[in-house]
C-alpha cells in the first residue's frame, strides 16, 4: 500500500476573469505594402486582416503581460497574492532563461507562485489552460494565471510576401480558479511532428552565433536577416481546414456538447478563411457568435484566443456564462481544443 497522501483540490475548475492588452500602434495594410508586391485587396481576401498592432520598445513581452494580467485579476475579483501559479505561453521572449513568468509574477505582486514558460505556438493558450485546470483539481494551486503573449513583429520578415501581413503583437490573460461544477471540458490535444517544417523559424539562434555567414538569408540591402517565422501557407491552410474541424468536433463530443448548444466559437485567429471554413464544416447554427478578431488584431499566436475572448465579452457579443468552444493550432504542428464556460 502506498504511503503517499493523495492530492486533494477543487472538484472542477473554471475561468474566473479575462484581460487583454493591444499595443497602442495600429498598423494598416498600407504599411505592409511598402516592402512587398501586393495589394490591400489581396491581403484582405487571403487573410481577412485590415490592421494589426505592433509593440513599441517599451511594450515588451513582460510589460504587455502585466497589463493584461492586471485586468484579468481584477475581473476575477481576487488579489495578486491569491495567484498560486503563473503560466506564460510565448515564442517571442528572446531570453532563453530565466522564464519571463517569474518576472511577471514578481511585478504583479503575486508573492512566490510557481512560474514557468511554455512554447506551444498558436495552441499555447489551450495548453496553458489545460495545465491550470490540472493544478486546481490536483490541489497544487487555487488560482492560476494563464498568459498568452507575443511580439511577433520581432519575428516577421517584412520582405516575405507570404507572411509579412499576418502577424501582430499583444497579450491576453485569464485567471483559472476552483468551481463546483464543470466549466472547462476535456482537452483534445496533440501534435503532428512530421509536419513541423511547415511553420518554423528561418534561422536558429546558434546559426547566427557560429554559422557560416554565406549560408544565412540576406535582405534586399545584402544584410543578414534576423530570424523570422516562415510557413508553407497552402499546406498549413489545408491541415487547419480539414484536420482542425475534426479536432473541434472531438472536443464538443468529449464535453457532451452539440453544436446547437454552443453560444460562442473562439478559434485561433490565423486566417478568416480558415475560420469560415471551420464554421461551415462544424455546421454551427447562426446563433453562435464567432470570434473574428483577426480583422483588426492579426495573428497573435498564443495571445489570439484570450484577446478574442476579452473583446467579445467587452463588446457584449458574448456574455458571462456562455458556452464556448476554443481551439488553437499552429507551429509544431500542435493543437488543443476544449469547451469552456465564459467568465
Amino acid at each position: 500500500m502506498s504511503k503517499i497522501k493523495p492530492s486533494k483540490g477543487a472538484p472542477y475548475a473554471r475561468i474566473l476573469g479575462v484581460g487583454g492588452y493591444r499595443p497602442t500602434r495600429v498598423v494598416p495594410n498600407e504599411v505592409i505594402l511598402e516592402k512587398i508586391d501586393s495589394s490591400d485587396e489581396w491581403i484582405r481576401s487571403r487573410s481577412g486582416i485590415v490592421t494589426r498592432h505592433w509593440a513599441s520598445d517599451e511594450e515588451t513581452v513582460a510589460a504587455m503581460s502585466i497589463e493584461a494580467s492586471g485586468k484579468a485579476i481584477a475581473d476575477a475579483g481576487i488579489t495578486p497574492e491569491q495567484i498560486g501559479a503563473v503560466i506564460v505561453s510565448t515564442v517571442s521572449h528572446f531570453k532563453q532563461t530565466p522564464a519571463v513568468a517569474t518576472e511577471i509574477a514578481h511585478r504583479i505582486g503575486a508573492g512566490k507562485p510557481a512560474a514557468f514558460d511554455i512554447s506551444a505556438g498558436c495552441a499555447g493558450f489551450g495548453y496553458g489552460l489545460t495545465l491550470a485546470k490540472g493544478m486546481i483539481v490536483e490541489g497544487s494551486a487555487e488560482h492560476v494565471l494563464v498568459i498568452g503573449v507575443e511580439r511577433l513583429s520581432d519575428l516577421t520578415d517584412l520582405e516575405d510576401r507570404a507572411t509579412a501581413f499576418l502577424f501582430g503583437d499583444g497579450a491576453g490573460a485569464v485567471v483559472v480558479g476552483p468551481s463546483q461544477e464543470p466549466a472547462i471540458g476535456p482537452t483534445v490535444w496533440g501534435s503532428e511532428g512530421d509536419k513541423s517544417e511547415t511553420i518554423k523559424q528561418t534561422v536558429a539562434w546558434n546559426d547566427l552565433h557560429i554559422g557560416d555567414v554565406s549560408t544565412l538569408p540576406l535582405d534586399s540591402k545584402g544584410e543578414i536577416k534576423f530570424p523570422a517565422i516562415a510557413q508553407e501557407g497552402q499546406a498549413v491552410f489545408r491541415w487547419a481546414v480539414f484536420e482542425m474541424a475534426k479536432v473541434a468536433q472531438q472536443a464538443l463530443d468529449a464535453a457532451g456538447i452539440a453544436p446547437e448548444d454552443l453560444d460562442v466559437f473562439i478559434p485561433h485567429q490565423a486566417n478568416m478563411r480558415i475560420i469560415d471554413s471551420m464554421v461551415k464544416t462544424l455546421k454551427l447554427p447562426e446563433h453562435v457568435t464567432v470570434a473574428r478578431d483577426i480583422e483588426s488584431t492579426g495573428n497573435t499566436s498564443a495571445a489570439s484566443i484570450p484577446l478574442a475572448m476579452e473583446r467579445l465579452l467587452a463588446t457584449g457579443q458574448a456574455k458571462s456564462g456562455d458556452t464556448a468552444l476554443v481551439i488553437g493550432f499552429g507551429a509544431g504542428l500542435v493543437y488543443a481544443a476544449t469547451v469552456v464556460t465564459l467568465p
